[in-house]
């Protein structure tokens, strides 16, 4: 038996041992340091600091995530970054030399003694050894947001100071490669008074979709409720300068001997304390910055640089250390500060308390209801009872006296339960009008006030005897003020005063252009990193609006096409009573496509085109003139058909009656209806200035519309009986069609028959016998004019001789 035991020892402890030495050398080959930050960044172990800035903004560029759509370029790029932050520290970069120490919070020596560690921690099942990402740090769990605590308590605090918030995940490994960076981050900016924030994108989902962030990690800073994207290399001056470039411009303004002046006198217009930082860096520092942010409502802030040569006299004057940083506060003396402070190592809660101690001026005026809320706050309990002491004032130059002498007062009886405060009366009416009764103030009154309720209650007592300044007045308000102080019940009014006026508030149209500049820029930050999540909604308008606009052009362009368009010749002839003239009733409305008509010249060389070989479905619309008549005529004419002349199926043209004297008798000839009761010596005679002819070239019939003549003739009254006669006379013929009964009817509306044996008409004549040719026209397109057939349309040239 122990022969066999002793047999047994020999065949296992090597197995034991070749298990030992296999996980020892793995935990020493991963306890090698993984990549080498010189060759990534391809530089020497000699390599200056230049030369390893210009590789890194190189590689920088060609990796970054947003610009190489490579699946290896986001680990590329970690790692470049990790390389730059361990050679651009010349401390870690000494560590890497030496020891290949990558972590600077691991101290000298531990590489080497790492791989035991590990090997004794594996057996425990150690993250690290079987590369599981690491649980969050017990520091983080104070800086998770949740989405109900980030809409009360965040975004209201991101008016007052910024906010660096990490997006992050549970399995998210790169977020690993830069929590160095972003702890390192932490501890140098949440001393100066930055927000920090975690999102846990797998937890809070519903504020990760709020901020915009889809991806881990990301990095996002919060400035005014407005939400920016980190879009650099995770480095922590890339950090500082993100969170410095996303405060508003002109917080702190720079001072020296040439503008200190202006500077501290603006508390008049701007209503506002003013303070000066003395420093001895030329560029304001980040922590002066924040602290102007915070307060940029209340105070301004001026920095004077100790070292610039241009600011001797400033430095003379207020006796400045010049080996620490000192702040100065200014009120309403402008040559002496109410407050100073000087520290070599000047603190964000220092300096906070120093200037929410000084917010308002002695005297303030009351420009929005904020600050008149803050200044006279509601009363709460007896013993913190304060009182406001209101002086109702101008803002004209008789008023600085007594508004000096009001100041004078209150710096000679500061105490805590008194608040002194001015008001002009021209930009707070409302207010005014309230406590004084809606009585115009012709000098100014001091009232005494105490607020009793956030809905504007107040108990008051005016001063009797107004305000001017003088020494009398001024021992009135202090007896009353002791008065007060000893009885409470003293304030014997109550009022409910309006809400205050905000006198700074910006026009409306700044407003929006602020609104619309804030917009574009989140849309080229959307567009040149391609956050095309958040861009989907505005391109999917803008597309739609892009085609819609397109689509009513290409719809317009189809549905009217070009008048040069020939129509196809139908092939079947409609009955008469279809005419496609009917058809014409719907187009008459349309607009015209020029300012003009186009009335073209019946001669021997356009006859043809224009009437014989006119297109099917055609009319030819002719005026019939003279010489005499042209001018006017044609104007009347144009005037009566230019609403018809968007109709593409109408031409217009006229007929010179001296040209071509017989044309128009012999058309009448040819067409029985139109001559009965007319001789062949009164055709010749009659005078036919006016006449307009409808002339359907291709189904040869024409309508006639006879002029309106405005001269009295005896002769016209007879005319027009013997025509109403005849035209009775006409209508009781039973072989007459009920078309042509029509045509005589409709004679007698559209105008007399043409005088005969008179003079040529006068200018005021003719221009009224075409004034109801547009009814005519109306009834043209309508299809209800009678048609007279002709059997073939007489040349111009062959009138004279068919007439013979």
């Amino acid at each position: 038996m122990t022969a066999r035991r002793a047999g047994r020892y020999p065949r296992t402890c090597p197995v034991l041992v070749a298990i030992f030495l296999l996980v020892l050398s793995v935990q020493l080959v991963r306890t090698a340091p993984e990549y080498d930050p010189y060759k990534i960044l391809g530089v020497s172990r000699s390599a200056s600091q230049t030369e390893i800035k210009r590789a890194y903004k190189n590689l920088a560029k060609e990796w970054h995530p947003d610009k190489n759509k490579d699946p290896k370029a986001e680990d590329m790029f970690i790692k470049v970054s990790k390389s730059y932050e361990i050679l651009s520290n010349e401390e870690r970069r000494s560590n890497f030399d030496r020891y290949g120490q990558m972590d600077e919070n691991q101290p000298f020596g531990q590489s080497q003694h790492h791989g035991f560690r590990g090997f004794h921690n594996s057996f425990y099942f150690d993250e690290s050894f079987f590369h599981f990402p690491r649980s969050r740090d017990f520091a983080d769990s104070k800086y998770l947001l949740h989405h109900a605590q980030f809409n009360s308590d965040v975004l209201p605090d991101s008016h007052k100071r910024p906010y660096l918030i990490k997006v992050t995940s549970e399995w998210c490994f790169a977020c690993i490669h830069i929590e160095p960076v972003w702890k390192e981050t932490v501890q140098e900016l949440e001393p100066l008074g930055v927000g920090i924030g975690i999102v846990d994108l797998g937890i809070e989902r519903r504020l990760a979709n709020q901020l915009g962030a889809h991806r881990a990690p990301s990095i996002i800073g919060l400035v005014n409720g407005r939400v920016t994207f980190f879009h650099q290399a995770v480095v922590r001056e890339h950090l500082r300068q993100f969170i410095e470039d996303l405060l508003p411009q002109k917080l702190v303004e720079k001072i020296t001997d040439d503008n200190y002046l202006t500077f501290l006198d603006s508390w008049q217009v701007e209503n506002k304390p003013t303070v000066l930082l003395f420093d001895q860096v030329p560029i304001i520092p980040l922590l002066y910055k924040l602290t102007a942010f915070a307060f940029r409502d209340y105070v301004r802030f001026g920095y004077v640089d100790q070292g610039d040569t241009h600011n001797t006299r400033l430095l003379r004057q207020f006796n400045i250390n010049t080996y620490a940083p000192t702040m100065l506060l200014f009120k309403e003396d402008t040559e002496k500060p109410v407050d100073i402070i000087q520290a070599r190592g000047m603190k964000r809660q220092i300096m906070d308390e120093f200037v929410s101690n000084n917010k308002f001026l002695k005297v303030p005026r009351l420009i929005n209801q904020q600050l008149f809320d803050e200044l006279c706050p509601v009363k709460q309990f007896h013993r913190r009872r304060k009182y406001c002491v209101l002086l109702i004032t101008g803002d004209e130059q008789a008023f600085i006296p007594g508004n000096k002498a009001f100041l004078d007062f209150a710096s000679a009886n500061e105490k805590d339960v008194l608040r002194f405060a001015y008001v002009y009366q021209r930009q707070q009416q409302p207010l005014c009008q309230a406590l004084l009764h809606n009585q115009a103030a012709h000098s100014p009154q001091v009232v005494i006030l105490e607020r009793r309720s956030q809905a504007g209650k107040v108990l008051y007592r005016s001063v009797s005897g107004g305000w001017n300044g003088s020494e009398e007045d001024k021992y009135r308000l202090h007896e009353q003020l002791e008065l007060l102080q000893k009885d409470p019940t003293y304030l014997t009014s109550d009022a409910t005063l309006p809400e205050l006026n905000n006198e700074m508030a910006p026009m409306f149209i700044i407003q929006w252009m602020n609104a619309a500049y804030d917009y574009i820029l989140q849309i080229y930050d959307d567009l040149l990193y391609s956050n095309w999540r958040e861009m989907m909604p505005i391109l999917s308008l803008i597309f739609s609006a892009l085609f819609i606009l397109f689509g009513t052009v290409i719809i317009q362009a189809f549905s009217e096409p070009g008048e040069s368009k020939p129509r196809k010749p139908k092939q079947k002839e409609q009955p008469q009573a279809e005419d496609d003239a009917s058809n014409r009733a719907g187009t008459s409305s349309r607009a015209p496509k020029k300012d003009f008509v186009e009335v073209t010249e019946l001669t021997d060389v356009t006859y043809i085109s224009n009437l014989v070989k006119l297109r099917p479905g055609h009319i030819n619309v002719v005026l019939v003139l003279t010489n005499a008549s042209k001018t006017v005529l044609l104007r009347k004419y144009a005037k009566e058909v230019f609403s018809f002349s968007g109709t593409q199926t109408l031409h217009f043209s006229f007929l010179n009656a001296d040209k071509h004297r017989h044309w128009m008798p012999s058309l009448l000839r040819s067409t029985p209806d139109a001559m009965q009761g007319h001789s062949d010596e009164d055709e010749e005679s009659s005078d036919y200035t006016g006449h307009v002819l409808a002339l359907n070239g291709h189904k040869k019939y024409f309508c006639l519309f006879r002029p309106v003549f405005t001269g009295d003739d005896p002769n016209d009254s007879s005319s027009e009986t013997s025509f109403s006669s005849d035209s009775r006379r006409k209508s009781r013929s039973r072989s007459r069609s009920s078309s042509h009964s029509r045509s005589r009817s409709h004679s007698r509306d559209d105008g007399a028959v043409p005088k005969r044996g008179s003079s040529r008409a006068t200018t005021i004549e003719l221009h009224h016998k075409l004034d109801r040719l547009g009814l005519w026209m109306e009834r043209l397109m309508e299809g209800t004019l009678p048609r007279l057939q002709v059997p073939a349309w007489p040349s111009l040239d062959e009138t004279t001789s068919t007439e013979s």
